[in-house]
């Protein structure tokens, strides 16, 4: 072996990494198996990030609940300012065409959240066509009614509109029945109605119990005053806007005397009520003052044992009562009937004034605990049964 020979002998030939002249090939696979992709190593977010992230997720959270919070005030009448509004409802308008006119009076805000409340509540169809939950006419609608409310008053035998409209003034003292009465006799709505009103309409004052379908449950609360009303009015409006106006005479001065009292309102317009029937017009405070002492007064209180004995009270448990209260009349079974029964009448017995309300607020501070009416048509006062019984035997007595 020559030199060279050693040379090249001692020097391994370069391998072929793939046999296939120098150049690179991919390894081969088995037969159908695919190479995988190469993965990217996936971002973190930094602290920053995640905070930022966070911060995106309550910001749409509560956007999304403020706006369903706004939807639900329009939907639900909540929070929104007093308004009444007159809206027509023409043959063959579509749900769209009425939610356009309550939004132009005002009625409701959203008329693409009202159109939705239709088509969830299956109020569809033209007014006027067969089966149709709005019907053509003129309603009297207001911002406390909501969504339901302004779908039920705009039927056509909920109360729709002439543009007729009546006057009408509701004595101090007439009961829920009187007061219906006379509301139906000047053509506001049927009797029927205005009384199934009074008994099963829902009333949005705590003041009124709603689980009672009782015509005493509104006793005391329809104030006695002139209002005007469009002839077939609805009826449940009706009586509310009595209502209504019975709550902005009960001012805050009133309310903070009730507070301050150790009587419920209930109680206060109770007294009141039981004035009003007693009274002859001038002697309110002084009626107040014999009802509060025979309630609170020591002892047997002068003979009365707590019992206030008002004819009206007993009269408001037989309304059809004629001639005067006799002895077997003093026996009735009810709790109104005060001969019976100590205290105060489970509820009002009428509908009172403001001079009533206010003399229940306002009691002259005396020691009477009787009254009989005179023949000079006044009351007069007595702090003893003697003295009492000494008026009623003499000629003065007008009983």
């Amino acid at each position: 072996m020559s030199q060279e020979e050693y040379r090249n002998e001692g020097r391994r030939p370069a391998q072929s990494r793939s046999g296939h002249g120098g150049r690179r090939v991919a390894p081969s696979h088995p037969e159908g198996e695919r190479r995988s992709a190469p993965r990217r190593r996936k971002k973190r977010l930094g602290g920053w990030g995640v905070l930022l992230y966070v911060i995106f997720v309550l910001g749409i959270s509560a956007l999304l609940a403020g706006v369903g919070w706004i939807w639900a005030n329009d939907v639900l009448a909540l929070n929104k300012p007093a308004l009444t509004a007159v809206v027509e409802i023409d043959e063959g308008d579509t749900v769209g065409q009425v939610a356009d006119k309550l939004e132009e009076q005002g009625l409701i805000e959203y008329k693409m959240v009202f159109k939705l409340f239709c088509s969830l509540t299956h109020t569809s169809g033209k007014a006027g066509e067969e089966g149709a939950k709005i019907t053509p006419g003129t309603y009297e609608l207001n911002t406390d009614m909501d969504y339901h409310a302004l779908i039920a008053g705009m039927r056509s035998s909920s109360g729709n509109l002439s543009a007729e409209t009546v006057t009408v003034t509701i004595p101090e003292g007439y009961t829920v029945r009187q007061t219906i009465a006379l509301l139906a006799e000047k053509g506001v709505n049927t009797e029927e109605a205005l009384t199934e009103a009074a008994q099963t309409g829902d009333f949005d004052y705590d003041f009124i119990d709603n689980e009672s379908e009782d015509l005493s449950r509104l006793e005391g609360f329809l104030f006695p005053d002139t209002y005007e009303f469009y002839v077939g009015h609805n009826a449940e409006d009706a009586l509310d806007r009595l209502i209504r106006n019975f709550v902005s005479r009960m001012d805050e001065e009133r309310m903070t005397q009730v507070e301050e009292s150790s009587y419920s309102l209930q109680e206060i317009i109770t007294i009141a009520s039981l004035i009003e029937e007693e009274t002859d017009g001038t002697d309110q405070a002084n009626i107040a003052s014999v009802i509060y002492n025979r309630l609170e007064g020591s002892g047997n209180k002068q003979g009365t044992y707590g019992l206030l004995q008002i004819d009206a009270s007993l009269l408001y448990a037989l309304p059809d009562h004629t001639g005067p209260i006799t002895s077997a009349d003093m026996q009735t079974d009810s709790p109104y009937n005060l001969y019976q029964n100590a205290g105060l009448p489970p509820t009002p017995i009428s509908n009172p004034g403001l001079a009533s309300i206010d003399a229940a607020l306002n009691p002259n501070s005396t020691d009477y605990y009787y009254y009989a009416l005179g023949t000079d048509g006044k009351h007069h006062f007595s702090t003893t049964l003697a003295e009492h019984n000494a008026f009623v035997n003499s000629s003065s007595y007008g009983g």
